[in-house]
């Protein structure tokens, strides 16, 4: 199970799903509804706190692609005096940004987790700052820029990489949360791998770190709704709620009081994960649909590459649904999914010849599945039709474009 204490407040499975407030400080900013005035700091912040905020995220410098860029300096000057002005609230406080001299003094004036949306890649020093102070960190999946990676795998490579890099360099793994980086990043981020990550975010679960999911007002609800960012509330609820019941720990809002109600709602409909423990012993159902994610988990606990890799296709069942085979055909697929240790299931008449044609769901690994394939495809009667619709079955499942454009 997912279980952290996060500067000391316990988020994961078993917890409440946690809200953190946004106070944004950037007149840049895509949601000019959302920009807190210098002398409201304090009252912004103790509102969110009142309406349900669990944390507050203080950032100076927008990220919005269109947003005209500021200094360093200039970042400086808005965001360390606003983290001083909180430095006594009772709930955590994170700093966004992404360089490690205002993390540094931010974490000093009284912040307690360091929310760099470039994933310690901007600035290679921002590691050291967050080993020195033992904080929690935020790290969003990032490559070349912040946010870029476009699709849920590269979202999950890059975040492989980046906690990675952050252990390595002496991060405490039990301070990492992750956030797969929602929203249109960069002109080349489209909206459908916005939605695939929302529909796929229990697959971040294989990375056993809180995972944090900012959905508020972004673009890619907006592409769906035709609304500017001012009318999104309601659609970012709907996002909220499926990226809360597909199993985010933590949602980052700037409209805290409508988005606990959505939460809870959502999180009652989210079944626990099964796991149970005893003593030092602990049994996990792991929640795996992609071979990839299965070749993660392999190598997280010591598996070899070229084991996990070969491994790995063995792990994801599938169920596939024929209609309108004739019996002879049918027979024969049963047959070499069985030869293959797979299986397929049959009518009672199939067997004995009693109709001409059946329905059979096919059942068997991706591995199973692909050496049928391979198989059939060279056999007599429509086997070779068959073949190539189930290739063409099983590259529609891995297909962002066929799954998630519209």
């Amino acid at each position: 199970m997912i279980e952290k204490t996060i500067a000391g407040l316990k988020i994961g499975d078993a917890q409440p799903v946690r809200i953190m407030g946004v106070i944004n400080l950037s007149r840049e900013s895509f949601y000019k509804g959302s920009v807190v005035q210098a002398d409201s700091i304090l009252d912004a912040a103790l509102r969110m706190i009142d309406e349900g905020a669990d944390l507050i995220d203080v950032g100076a410098r927008s990220t919005w692609p269109q947003a005209r860029r500021i200094s360093k300096e200039e970042e400086r000057l808005h965001l360390i005096p606003a983290i001083k002005h909180l430095s006594d609230i009772r709930v955590p406080i994170s700093v966004d940004t992404m360089f490690s001299d205002i993390a540094d003094e931010a974490l000093d004036a009284g912040a307690d987790i360091i929310n760099d949306v470039s994933g310690f890649t901007a600035d290679t020093a921002m590691a050291d700052v967050a080993e020195k102070y033992s904080c929690p960190v935020i790290l969003m999946a990032s490559n070349k820029l912040p946010g870029d990676p476009a699709g849920m795998d590269a979202v999950m490579d890059s975040l492989g990489r980046i906690i990675s890099h952050a252990e390595g360099k002496g991060v405490d793994p039990d301070n990492i949360i992750i956030d797969p980086a929602i929203g249109r990043w960069t002109a080349q981020k489209l909206p459908m791998y916005d939605y695939e990550t929302i529909d796929n975010l229990k697959r971040l679960r294989v990375f056993e770190k809180p995972i944090l999911a900012a959905i508020s007002r972004k673009s890619f609800i907006g592409d769906v709704l035709n609304k500017p960012a001012s009318e999104r509330l309601y659609g970012s609820l709907a996002a909220t709620a499926i990226a809360v019941r597909n199993g985010a720990h933590i949602i980052r809002t700037h409209d805290v009081a409508p988005t606990v109600d959505a939460v809870k709602v959502a999180q009652a409909a989210r079944a626990r994960i099964p796991a149970v423990r005893s003593d030092d012993f602990e049994a996990e159902l792991l929640y795996i649909k992609d071979q990839d994610d299965s070749e993660r988990a392999m190598r997280s606990i010591g598996v070899t590459g070229s084991g996990s890799h070969v491994m790995k296709n063995k792990t994801v069942l599938y169920n596939i649904l024929l209609r309108n085979v004739t019996t002879t055909e049918a027979l024969i697929i049963k047959q070499e999914m069985l030869a293959r240790g797979g299986d397929a299931a049959l009518p009672r008449g199939a067997v004995s010849h009693e109709v001409d044609k059946v329905n059979l769901i096919i059942i068997g690994t991706r591995l199973q599945i692909e050496r049928l394939i391979k198989k059939i495809k060279h056999q007599v009667r429509n086997l070779p039709l068959i073949a190539d619709m189930l290739a063409e079955l099983i590259y529609k499942k891995d297909d962002t474009i066929f799954r998630y454009s519209r």
